[in-house]
Order: structure tokens, then sequence, then C-alpha cells
């Protein structure tokens, strides 16, 4: 193998490493939310803003994410907020009552905020320093992380509930996956190889961002407004509309999941041979298409293949855009991750107003209404084709 491949696969491993972590410390906390509902004796709303605290303290965090982005970089402000996760982790374990577990869920959103920009930045930086696809693979690790997780809790709770011992053992991996991963990621370039207009920017502060950047956002809110909404939904909507079992129900999640971790690890290679633009054009206009026809159609069968179609067609599209995001500077994709965060957080929200005001099917409906949005907004952007970065820009980190 030659070195520029060992430099490529062990960068690879270590930026997976990132993602990885980031799907297991959200799944961790989450799987074992009946048990701080049970502790902190809580009732469904109080839940309900618990799940909305961290979405907002993700939303909001965009402008600190610039700033540490510049003052930082994507390597150092990666370590730090992988390691802050698992301290949020220990803090959830033992906090002592609600406003507290506010406060730490808040955090808990900034520091996903500050990884989740720049473990893209750094996956964005190596397939420009390489000249090869990878983003797909890397998102793909998110889920690893997340199936790993459930399946500790589910393996620690078989023996003791106490929430110390299990987020303390969760803390242990992240640590010990974040200090196996430093050595591998990429290093910024030195403030003294930043260019002129790159300077010009960090003095000028905030600026109003440009239209390719709003077009790159908006794919990015209504794609994950579209994939958000169908794991929210997807099941009640098998269940109520069209009458599915109760064991094939929860068959909607594990269609759209299998579908999107399957097309992850392919799509770096659809990526290459057909580029970033058709990928999200036609893979965002199948899930539409697909999803709308199962709608009309009806049926159990019908409606779990629409659902594939969803999966499949939207797997790509915020690797893709993570990637475009990542050419225009930190700024650019800070706010596109904040935008994503915010189509997360909203999507399943506004899909219930639209049912609560109709009915399941229209607000499945706006669901495929979606991601066609995302295939008109992805004709808006330039999708350039990955390139070797200079040298000079990111080197492999070597201490």
């Amino acid at each position: 193998m030659s070195p520029a491949r060992d430099e490529f696969r062990r960068s690879q491993l270590a930026i997976g490493a990132l993602f990885f972590v980031l799907g297991f410390q959200y799944a961790t906390w989450v799987s074992r939310v009946p048990a701080l509902k049970a502790r902190l004796d809580l009732g469904e709303a109080q839940i309900g803003l618990l799940l909305m605290t961290c979405g907002i303290g993700a939303a909001v965090s965009f402008p600190l994410v610039a700033v540490l982005m510049w003052r930082l970089g994507s390597r150092l402000l990666s370590v730090l907020s992988a390691l802050a996760l698992g301290v949020i982790l220990m803090a959830l374990s033992v906090v002592p009552d609600y406003p507290v577990t506010l406060l730490v869920l808040f955090c808990d959103g900034v520091a996903v905020g500050c990884l989740n920009v720049a473990m893209n930045a750094q996956g964005a930086a190596l397939e420009a320093r390489h000249g090869r696809t990878t983003m797909s693979r890397l998102h793909a690790t998110f889920s690893a992380g997340s199936l790993l997780a459930a399946l500790l809790a589910s393996g620690v709770n078989a023996f003791t509930g106490t929430l110390a011992v299990h987020f303390g053992l969760a803390a242990l991996l992240l640590a010990v996956l974040v200090a196996a991963a430093r050595p591998g990621l990429l290093a910024d370039a030195p403030p003294e190889a930043a260019s002129r207009e790159e300077r010009k920017k960090e003095r000028r502060g905030f600026a109003l961002p440009a239209a390719a950047t709003l077009w790159m956002g908006l794919a990015m809110v209504f794609g994950t407004v579209t994939e958000g909404a169908m794991n929210d939904w997807s099941a009640l909507y098998l269940k109520d509309v069209v009458h599915a079992g109760a064991g094939l129900a929860p068959m909607g999640i594990a269609v759209v999941s299998v579908m999107m971790v399957c097309a992850r690890i392919f799509a770096d290679g659809w990526r290459t041979r057909f580029g970033d633009g058709r990928i999200v054009r036609t893979g965002s206009l199948l899930a539409g298409l697909g999803l709308a026809l199962a709608l009309l159609a009806g049926g159990v069968v019908p409606t779990l293949l629409g659902f594939a179609c969803v999966g499949l067609g939207v797997a790509a599209v915020t690797p893709c855009v993570y990637v475009a995001a990542a050419r225009q500077g930190s700024d650019a994709l800070s706010l596109v991750a904040a935008m994503g965060t915010t189509g997360l957080l909203a999507g399943p929200a506004l899909i219930g107003f639209i049912a609560g005001g109709t009915s399941l099917v229209w607000g499945m409906a706006a669901v495929a209404a979606s991601a066609a949005v995302v295939s008109l907004c992805a004709t808006r952007i330039s999708w350039p084709r990955p390139q070797a970065a200079p040298a000079a820009q990111l080197t492999p980190e070597t201490g």
C-alpha cells in the first residue's frame, strides 16, 4: 500500500471515530431517557422540553462555532468538543433536579454543534487533500455509533440500572476513542499561511451569508426535515393510516435506517462516478416521488417501499451538502450545520401540526414535498468534484 493511501486510511479512521463518537454519545443518553424520567419524576411535556433543549443548544451555537473554528481550528475543536460530550454524560448521571438537567442538555447541544461542524470540516478537508470521496462512509459511522450505544445500553441495563455505571463506561470509551483518533486528525493551516482574504474576513467578523450558502442551508433544512420526520412519524403512519400490525409498525424506521446506512456505505463510489450534484438531485427526487406514490397506493408493502426510497434517496444529501459548504469556508459550514439542526428539530413538530390540522397523510405528503424541494435547491448549488488541496494547507498531524 502506498504512503499516500496509508495516510488517507489513517486519517479516515481517525475522522470516522469522531462521527462514531457523536452518534454513540447521543444514542447513549437518549436510550436512558426513561431512567432520567423516573429518577427526576418528570412528565411527558417535561421530557419533550428536555429533548428540544438539546436541539436548541445545537441550533443556536452557530455564532460560537464560527468563532471557535477560526480561533482553534477544526482539529482542536473536534478533540475538545468530543471530550466535552463525555463530561456531559457524567454530569447527566448525577444531575440533582430538572433545571440543572435542562442546562446540561443545552450545553450538550452546543458541544454537539461544535463537533458536528468540526468533524465535517475534517471530512471535507480529507476529501480535498487526497482527491477521494469518503464523506458518506464517515456519516455511516455515525449510525454505527448509535447502534453500538443501543446495544451497550441494553447490556448494561441487564446488570444494573445505575446511570453512573452506564454513562461512566460510555464516557471512558469516548475518551479512549478520542485519544486514539487525535494523532490521525488533519492539522489546520497555521495562521501565517492563511490567505489575505481569509485574514480580512476574520477581522470583519460575522457577515451576511452569500446566496450560495443560503441555497445549501435550505437544502440541508429540507433534507433534515425529511430525514427527521421519517424517523418520528413512519411507525405511527403504518399503525394509524395503513393499519399495519403491532409487529410491522416499527419496520418503517428500520427500513429507512437500513437503507440509509447501506446507501452511505456505497454513496462515495456513486459520488466519484456521477458527481455530488447529480446524486443529490436524483436521490432527493427519488425520495419525494417514491413516498408520494406510496401515499397514493396505500397498503403495507407500497408504504415500506416508499419509505425505502426515502432512506435511499436522502442518505447522501447531508454528506454532499457538508462538503459543498466546507468549500465555502468555516462560516458557511457553521451556518449550514445550524440550519440542518434546525430542520431536524423543527421538522417533526411541523409535520405534527400539519397532521393535526388535516391528517397524517397530508403530513407525510409534506415530507415528500420537502424532499422535492431539496432537489430544486440542488440545482442552484455549485458542485465541484473533489480535488487535492495544497499540502501547505492541510497535512496529517504527526505528533
